[in-house]
């Protein structure tokens, strides 16, 4: 079997690679669109062959910010149905992609959010879990989506409580991100934190929401009536339109419901630009986020189902 980068020859074969199961996958549309946005580069497609010019028996697709020099995601793992041992092979495969990028990206899954009870979902899952697993994602994390919609919740009020300052030093906001890190319920947080400390996870986090599509404008930093520090709001967007991008209440003054507050601040901002969808995600185990979001008329209606190398013992 041949293990290799794809390059812009390979196109009509990767596209021959099709999936009917009931997960996300690279489909041809998409493959396609972000091979022309940079969201996705050829050499972030890995493929298995076995035979120069034959018929690719596996294929893994990895996401990244245009222009970006890593990826930063796993979106796709195929293996062929006529394949002997698809979990070995897809394994095999991340394994080789893995060693010529000198890390291990996280596989996102994207799942209705009754999947549990989808044989068809289970079975899907089942193989593609066990290949990264023998690849070293070992850590699994399921993350809850949410959506507000215009037609179905009301923009919610301002509370009062709060004042929300724009602040143009992006050091402001690295600073407050890692206040918030402390004591986090939030799991990439805090793994990231073990692994490089506050500071630096607090500048990684700023740098990767500086290089998402939403405007660097939007952001905030909220104040109680007494001038500290709560928390940070930031309104943002992907690909596929506004997002929750971040909030966080710094420790000291957690237990107030602020994170509601932060919340609604930024379904404020989106709607105040005629923003009609808004998609957010929290771990399943974030219970006091989780109940955030279902008081602000955010509905769950998928999971995201996250397997990653622990960064500690990489």
């Amino acid at each position: 079997m041949r293990f290799r980068p794809a390059v812009e020859d390979d196109l009509d074969r990767l596209l021959g690679c099709v999936v009917d199961d009931h997960i996300s996958w690279s489909h041809p549309d998409r493959l396609l669109s972000f091979l022309e946005s940079g969201d996705y580069r050829f050499d972030r497609v890995w493929l298995a062959e076995a035979e120069p010019g034959g018929e690719i028996m596996a294929r893994a697709v990895w996401w990244g910010f245009p222009g970006g020099d890593r990826p930063l995601a796993l979106d796709c793992l195929y293996a062929a149905p006529s394949a002997p041992d698809r979990v070995g092979l897809a394994a095999e495969l991340l394994r080789r992609a893995h060693a010529a990028y000198g890390e291990q990206p996280a596989y996102h899954v994207f799942v209705g959010s009754g999947w549990r009870d989808d044989p068809k979902a289970r079975a899907a899952l089942a193989w593609r879990w066990e290949a990264a697993g023998r690849a070293g994602l070992t850590d699994e994390l399921e993350r809850l989506r949410y959506a507000w919609t215009a037609a179905d919740a009301p923009v919610p009020e301002p509370s009062g409580r709060l004042v929300f300052r724009a602040e143009d030093d992006d050091e402001a906001f690295v600073a407050a991100f890692a206040r918030v890190a402390a004591g986090t319920l939030d799991h990439h947080t805090r793994q990231a934190v073990a692994a490089m400390g506050p500071e630096a996870q607090a500048r990684e986090d700023v740098g990767d929401y500086r290089a998402m599509p939403g405007e660097r404008a939007w952001w905030r930093l909220a104040y109680d009536q007494s001038g500290e520090l709560v928390g940070v709001a930031l309104p943002s967007a992907n690909h596929a339109g506004p997002v929750v991008g971040y909030l966080g209440v710094v420790p000291e003054k957690r237990g107030h419901g602020y994170a509601g507050d932060l919340l609604a601040e930024i379904t404020r901002s989106h709607a105040g630009r005629g923003v009609q969808r808004i998609v957010a995600d929290t771990d399943a185990g974030n219970g006091p986020m989780v109940r955030a979001f279902e008081r602000a008329g955010y509905r769950n209606f998928a999971t995201r189902l996250v397997l990653s190398a622990n960064p500690v013992n990489t």
